[in-house]
């Protein structure tokens, strides 16, 4: 299986240091730092990434809680 690491569009520059890459699996959404390619990755549940996307995209992970 060919994994296909992506960054966001919003993420900046090609060459920006400061972002994450994401990659489809059968068992969810691979997030990874995109300056240790070779590091560590998390995986979470489709949902889940979802959820989180959402509460970025309405701030509400700006708010105090």
């Amino acid at each position: 299986m060919t994994i296909r690491w992506r960054k966001s569009s919003r993420s900046g520059s090609a060459n920006d240091e400061a972002c994450v890459e994401l990659a489809g699996f059968p068992d969810g959404v691979g997030i990874r730092d995109s300056k240790d390619p070779e590091g560590g990755r998390l995986t979470v549940r489709r949902a889940a990434f979802g959820m989180l996307a959402r509460q970025i995209k309405e701030g509400a992970l700006d708010r105090p809680r």
